[in-house]
């Protein structure tokens, strides 16, 4: 093997092993973040619960904030691909054209969607804590912002994509409005998750909420 060779497949080793902390610092942090809250967390904590060194997580992040924010794109992506999965599904069936060609159901959709949306506790707790956290810190604020306008981008994006898109209730505007009506109905549902521990409660809370949202509204929250 020559020196190029040799190099090309250290340097990927290197390149694994270091996807391989990053990821073992993030799946750290979450558990400790749940377990005691974002603020009552430090790095010597998070690089214990891991197996490394400081040197290791500064190698990765410059800051807990920075690992959080690492935390809530895999997330907010998770959550984006859950919302495309459920709304891709146009074909015959549930969700797929109408009788009459007038294209998808969207009640069906909604209910998809609720029932796959991540309603992750743990995840909820340490996102309330990091949020109550940026509102007393502007420049955390701004890149919390930043993270939950991508997530809506992402939803507006399907909604307006979609096949046999069908007309949104006027007082959503566009896509985009619905996107933030969607945001909007998973953050009230998520905070009632964090008190009563329902998710069962919780899911069929947001699909009803959603369904009267993005619909004429004919079935309503009981």
């Amino acid at each position: 093997m020559g020196v190029e060779a040799t190099a090309a497949v250290t340097e990927g080793r290197v390149t694994r092993r270091r996807a391989r902390t990053r990821a073992d610092l993030l799946d750290a942090a979450f558990a400790v973040f749940a377990a005691k809250g974002f603020g009552r967390v430090s790095i010597e904590e998070v690089c214990a619960a891991a197996g490394y060194s400081r040197g290791a997580f500064y190698s990765n992040f410059a800051s807990l904030e920075e690992l959080f924010f690492a935390l809530y794109r895999r997330r907010a992506d998770l959550i984006a691909e859950q919302v495309t999965a459920a709304l891709a599904r146009d074909g015959p069936g549930p969700g797929g054209p109408t009788p009459d060609g007038a294209g998808p159901d969207v009640s069906a959709a909604v209910d998809r969607v609720a029932a796959v949306l991540l309603l992750d506790r743990d995840w909820l707790l340490v996102k309330t804590d990091f949020l109550v956290y940026a509102a007393r810190a502007p420049e955390v604020a701004r890149t919390l912002l930043e993270h939950r306008a991508r997530l809506r981008r992402a939803i507006a994006d399907r909604l307006s994509r979609a096949p046999g898109h069908p007309a949104l209730p006027a007082v959503l505007r566009d896509a985009d409005g619905a996107a933030h009506a969607v945001v909007a109905a998973y953050d009230g549902v998520t905070v009632q998750l964090l008190l009563d521990r329902d998710v069962e409660h919780a899911r069929a809370w947001l699909g009803q909420l959603l369904t009267a949202l993005l619909t004429d509204g004919s079935r309503t929250p009981e």
